[in-house]
């Protein structure tokens, strides 16, 4: 009795391990049919009690971290491709490139494509559109070492299709509309008509041979919309290209193109027209922040009210864009910092306030974003902004009516020139003792011991000098009404 019950127990367990085995096999077989489907939702679960089964295991690393990037979780990808490229399973290095570039370190990204590609050209695999990849996270890590200093004042999540509300050009820029409602058709999808402030002349995009979307413009002739003429190619890429906006001088058009050598989507380029020739000059790819791996469009500068915005889905879920209103940087200022992670975070807009000026209160100017300017207005000589409450705002000595306050704030701007000048002296004198030698440092150091005292004291003495002027202008216009 005791032998029977001994193989009963014995083939009982052999059963169960089998039918283990066979339920795990079944699990992997169709976790493995809904990966080759391109269904990673559905098979990531049970890749990843797999790799908790099996931590090692390259193939279960592999494919987990494949699933986790296509839905969005980058972090976890990394760490089980990581895994996976140790034990050298060929699609781990494309799939970290792809990680390192949609996370701004694109140095590692073009290690990845180039250690990929050493890869498939041993199995006699084809190579070229990792090459581009390569060649374009190179791109991407010279711009992020001359990401401009832009001041990004505020930002607003949006429908995708619905991008355009955040805009309020003043008349003097024109006019944003969309294709659909200008043309009154349904077609193309979420593409944008720019119409000039004469309303003669328009720029839009819309597919040419079902394929691609290319820029066109139109002029209006007694009353009619005619004369559509494609702009040239060296404009209209091979991919798709659209959301056009000109400047008050008709000649400087922004625009957005998925070619001409994009980093992702679209791209925000400018062009000019020369009017001599009748031809555009070769676009000029914008930098970072406004491009970025994701999609970059409608770029607008509105020179009446000195305000910017364009449109990203970088940072936002399927259907969402941000729109960024951004302080124009004619100078193209870069930021200025060895730190690379600073670097990253501003090329990506990981937060606007990292892009304020200390101290620098930006509530006006996005008031005055979504203000309905006429054309004629003077927009008004900006040699500061100073507001003084909600509906006052003065932007220049000759608008200041009381004295005292006139002489307070003349001291906040002399001392802010002061405050500036020193940090520049400053700047220097750091990087003189950096490079110096011994001696030359014992020289520089209480100089710039002395200079960081009197920076110290100085700091808060504009804020102060600016609220007394306030404070002043207040009491002034009480007192004296009209």
């Amino acid at each position: 009795m005791k032998r029977l019950s001994q193989k009963l127990l014995y083939a009982l367990g052999v059963t169960l391990v089998c039918g283990g085995m066979q339920l795990h096999a079944q699990n992997l077989d169709q976790a493995k049919k809904f990966y080759n489907d391109g269904n990673y939702a559905e098979a990531k679960p049970v890749f990843e009690r797999l790799v908790k089964r099996v931590p090692s295991n390259a193939s279960y690393n592999q494919w987990y971290g494949v699933c986790c990037f296509e839905t969005g979780d980058l972090a976890g990808a990394e760490k089980h491709l990581k895994i996976a490229a140790k034990r050298r399973i060929q699609e781990a290095y494309r799939y970290l490139g792809e990680i390192y570039y949609r996370t701004y370190r694109f140095d590692e990204a073009e290690e990845m494509f180039e250690e990929y590609i050493t890869l498939l050209t041993k199995k006699k695999q084809e190579v070229e559109p990792y090459r581009i990849r390569m060649d374009l996270a190179s791109k991407a890590s010279r711009m992020l070492d001359k990401v401009e200093n832009v001041r990004i004042i505020d930002s607003m999540v949006v429908d995708k299709e619905d991008f355009l509300s955040a805009y309020t050009l003043s008349e003097e820029s024109g006019r944003l509309t969309t294709y659909q409602d200008f043309f009154r058709t349904k077609d193309p999808d979420n593409a944008s008509v720019y119409m000039n402030q004469k309303g003669d002349k328009i720029y839009y995009a819309h597919p040419t041979d079902g394929s691609r979307n290319c820029l066109f413009t139109q002029s209006k002739l007694m009353d009619q919309w005619g004369d559509e003429k494609q702009l040239p190619m060296n404009i209209n890429s091979d991919a798709d290209d659209g959301y056009p906006f000109v400047l008050a001088d008709g000649v400087t058009i922004y625009y957005a193109s998925k070619g001409n050598g994009s980093l992702g989507g679209y791209d925000l380029f400018v062009t000019r027209y020369n009017i001599n020739s009748d031809t555009y000059l070769t676009p000029e790819q914008l930098g970072m922040p406004y491009n970025s791996p994701s999609n970059d469009y409608m770029m607008v500068i509105d020179e009446a009210k000195q305000l910017g915005w364009f449109v990203s889905d970088r940072h936002q879920p399927e259907g969402k864009v941000c729109v960024y209103l951004f302080i124009p940087n004619d100078n193209r200022e870069r930021v200025d910092s060895e730190d690379i992670e600073l670097k990253r975070a501003r090329a990506s807009i990981a937060s606007i306030k990292d892009s304020w000026e200390p101290g620098s209160n930006y509530e006006e100017l996005v008031h005055l974003a979504h203000a309905e300017i006429p054309y004629g207005r003077v927009e008004i000589r900006k040699d500061f902004t100073f507001p003084i409450h909600q509906d006052i705002v003065y932007y220049t000595l000759d608008d200041i009516r009381s004295p005292e306050a006139k002489n307070c704030y003349e001291k906040a701007v002399a001392l802010r020139k002061q405050i500036q000048e020193l940090k520049e002296r400053l700047e220097s004198l750091r990087a003189g003792y950096i490079k110096g030698d011994k001696a030359r440092r014992e020289q520089l150091k209480p100089t710039i011991l002395d200079a960081e005292e009197r920076l110290d004291n100085l700091l808060d003495q504009p804020d102060e000098w600016e609220k007394r002027a306030r404070n002043a202008e207040i009491a002034y216009l009480r007192d004296n009404p009209n």
